[in-house]
C-alpha cells in the first residue's frame, strides 16, 4: 500500500489534492512531486493542498512541499494549504515555513484566496 493517498477534485479552476497518508522521504514525496508537475503540465496552476488527513511529514516531505511551492510559483501559480494538522503546523513553525506558505483552515475561505 502507498504511504500517501492523494485524490484530486476540482473547484472551478482550482486543483484541490485531498492528501492521506504520509509524506516522507521515498514514495509519499515522489507521489506529491510527480502529481504537481502533471497538474503544472496540464496547465492546473491554482493548487490547494488538504493536508487534513496527513498524519506525519518529514524533512523530505518539507523539502518536497517546498520544491512544489517553488515550481508552481515558477509557472505564475499557486499552491497553498489547508487544514494542517497541529504536529505539521509546528513543524513548518519551527521550520520558519509558515511565513512562506499560505495556510487556511476553512476550505471556502482557501477556495476565495485564490485570483
Amino acid at each position: 500500500m502507498a504511504e500517501l493517498n492523494i485524490s484530486e477534485r476540482q473547484a472551478g479552476d482550482i486543483t484541490i489534492l485531498d492528501m492521506d497518508g504520509k509524506v516522507t522521504i521515498g514514495e509519499g514525496s515522489v507521489a506529491l512531486r510527480t502529481t504537481i508537475r502533471r497538474l503544472l503540465g496540464e496547465g492546473k496552476k491554482k493548487i490547494l493542498l488538504n493536508l487534513g488527513r496527513v498524519g506525519y511529514v518529514d524533512s523530505s516531505g518539507i523539502g518536497e512541499l517546498v520544491s512544489s511551492f517553488t515550481a508552481v510559483n515558477k509557472e505564475d501559480g499557486s499552491l497553498k494549504l489547508l487544514n494542517l494538522t497541529q504536529k505539521i503546523q509546528d513543524l513548518l513553525a519551527i521550520t520558519k515555513l509558515l511565513t512562506v506558505f499560505d495556510v487556511y483552515e476553512n476550505e471556502g475561505e482557501a477556495l476565495s484566496s485564490f485570483k
